[in-house]
């Protein structure tokens, strides 16, 4: 087998000793002398996407995740990773995953390059249910994305029959009631989401939204704080908790999460919003702090305590 030392892969890949070892250092890829053709691939994607100005963070957490949701050793190696928006996705055995939502993606370019797709009959039965679930749940996604809401509901309905512990089945179909504002059906669809998968991230953040829209506000807190302690770093779910502990008038809670929005979303109108919700919590947390000092007399001591150093000063 083929194999690079350490200045052969600086100098394919145009990179610089010190981003070598920084990718080390962050987790992304392990410290070695020898890289391997498959090594190169790994190295030339996390170029790609620190280009893209991609953190590091955003890499290391997406790898753990999907690790942990399609028991990969490798995902670098054994799946392609692909950004999509400001998420990260893995192409793998043929599906799109969001490994931090735990959700299948409509994969536009598969579909594009499968000359067979139109050969696709979502409501027959099939003897591979596990293929059968993909297939149906790509008939389902094409479906809505041409406006045909009915069809798209009788598909993840039989999708659900075929296995009624698909998660993502739920989520999908509650978030079609959820856009036809029928916000029970959908909380129930939600609800049952988290059961199927109590680690399923999106299920807790849809279940926010709805109860957030059946004003229900402690429950949508709860649940967004759920999908925060499984995702820390899914920035929608801090944007919301933002906006739902600020309709309470918790402002101080708000701002965390607001600071903890802009530092994942660093561009774009919804950074900008944060920044600038950041920026009215604060000046109100100082006029509050100044309001309540007006109130305060020091005590005789430390009067002149204060004036002593002014002196000296």
């Amino acid at each position: 087998m083929t194999s690079f030392n350490r200045q052969d892969v600086l100098r394919i890949l145009q990179i610089s000793s010190r981003q070598l070892q920084g990718w080390e250092k962050a987790g992304l890829i392990l410290p070695r002398e020898s890289y391997t053709i498959q090594d190169l691939g790994q190295l030339r994607t996390l170029r790609s996407l620190r280009e893209e100005d991609v953190s590091s963070a955003s890499i290391r957490h997406s790898i753990a995740a999907m690790q942990a949701v399609a028991g990969l050793s490798n995902p670098l190696q054994e799946a392609r990773l692909i950004r999509t928006g400001s998420r990260l996705a893995f192409r793998v055995n043929g599906s799109m995953v969001d490994p931090i939502r735990r959700q299948l993606m409509f994969d536009f370019e598969r579909v594009e390059n499968e000359a067979t797709v139109n050969a696709v009959h979502p409501l027959r039965r099939f003897d591979d249910v596990s293929r059968g679930i993909q297939e149906l749940f790509v008939a389902a996604v094409q479906a809505e994305e041409t406006g045909e809401k009915e069809r798209a509901v009788s598909i993840y309905e039989e999708m659900l029959q075929l296995d009624p512990d698909y998660a993502p089945g739920y989520i999908n179909l509650g978030t079609i009631h959820f856009h036809l504002r029928q916000f029970v059906r959908a909380e129930e669809l939600y609800r049952t989401a988290t059961e199927k998968d109590p680690g399923y991230v999106l299920a807790f953040f849809d279940l926010g939204n709805v109860l957030d829209e059946l004003e229900r506000p402690d429950e949508s807190i709860a649940a967004y704080q759920r999908a925060v302690t499984l995702a820390p770093r899914y920035a929608d779910a801090h944007y919301n908790l933002a906006l739902a502990f600020e309709r309470k008038g918790e402002r101080r809670a708000a701002l965390r999460h607001w600071q903890a929005y802009a530092r994942l979303d660093k561009q774009g109108p919804w950074a900008e919003h944060a920044r600038l919700q950041i920026r009215r919590l604060l000046d109100t947390e100082k006029l509050a702090i100044a309001w309540r000092a007006t109130g305060y007399i020091a005590p005789r001591e430390s009067t002149a305590a204060l004036h002593l150093v002014r002196e000296l000063g």
